[in-house]
């Protein structure tokens, strides 16, 4: 447990760094280093190659998350990492959430990466947190799910800082799940045209899922074949009588609600028939946790290192 402004927090999430794969990571430290230093190091000339020792401090309340993007970045250049914080869990700030230890420059090359990473997961975390707690106060039983609108490039931290946070990470991209959407709809001709076209290909072992904007709309997506129902931009009112109505008819569909939900209108989502809530800001517009990376000095306090013991 972890205290937020006097209160318990659960640690929500088990260990789920285990579903990254170490190629990929290595893969993605490796470009984002190239990225942020494709030539020449200049103010690495100043401070040469003797070890030392940094450390990486919250500056700002929040759930960290986002570790293992960190450890494969110092990896790439030879440095160790300890943790010295539990990803997953509310810290405090001014607390020591990790040392970093290697050659100077080294240290430094890595830095403003491993932060920017640490600092996005990290807030994406944090909100994801708070709205879990939101809708468990409700009592109610879905899932709350980021969406796709990721940052291109970026989308492997967001989604995984999510399950961080104990949300669901909705579909990972376009291959995880076929979502069937006004655009395609309209090309199509109808709602039960695509579910039909879209089935060929996918198959019986991806499931499908339709946006919909009426009652009529889900019924004709789900006698057609779909699993999912997304129904858009419905007001709280519409929408408890919508999925009420749905899972009458059709128990083992599952309804997402979407579209205007936020934080300060989630409790009126939260509705008994609805089984997922998807949120875009999760993943698009989210605040960062403020974290910084400090060299340690002798004499010099871990916890602030501009303090002289």
């Amino acid at each position: 447990m972890a205290k937020q402004n006097g209160a318990l927090h659960k640690i929500y999430n088990p260990n789920v760094a285990h579903i990254l794969n170490p190629s990929t990571l290595k893969h993605l430290a490796r470009e984002w280093l190239k990225e942020d230093t494709p030539s020449f190091d200049f103010a690495g000339f100043v401070v040469g190659e003797r070890e030392e020792t940094a450390v990486i401090l919250i500056k700002s309340a929040g759930v960290l998350a986002g570790c293992p993007f960190v450890d494969a970045i110092f990896q790439e250049l030879d440095c160790q990492v300890t943790w010295l914080q539990q990803e997953g869990i509310w810290i405090e700030p001014t607390k020591v959430v990790a040392k970093v230890t290697g050659k100077v420059r080294h240290l430094l090359l890595g830095e403003r990466v491993a932060l920017n990473c640490l600092c996005r997961a990290s807030g994406i975390a944090t909100y994801a947190r708070k709205l879990l707690e939101i809708a468990e106060k409700c009592n109610w039983k879905g899932e709350i799910a980021g969406t796709r609108k990721t940052t291109p490039g970026f989308r492997m931290v967001e989604k995984y800082a999510l399950l961080v946070g104990g949300v669901s990470t909705h579909r990972y991209d376009l291959s995880s799940m076929i979502m069937l959407k006004d655009n395609h709809i309209w090309t199509a001709g109808s709602v039960a045209q695509a579910v039909r076209d879209v089935r060929i290909v996918g198959g019986f072992s991806t499931k499908i899922e339709v946006e919909c904007r009426s009652v009529k709309e889900a019924v004709e997506a789900v006698e057609a074949g779909s699993d999912v129902i997304m129904l858009d931009n419905f007001s709280p009112e519409a929408l408890s009588k919508g999925a009420s109505e749905l899972k009458k008819q059709f128990p083992h569909v599952i309804i997402e609600a979407s579209g205007g939900i936020t934080e300060d209108n989630l409790v009126q989502y939260c509705i008994l028939d609805v089984d997922v809530i998807s949120i875009s800001r999760l993943v698009q517009g989210y605040s960062i946790v403020d974290l910084s990376m400090k060299i340690q000095k002798p004499g010099k306090d871990p916890e602030n290192p501009t303090v002289v013991l």
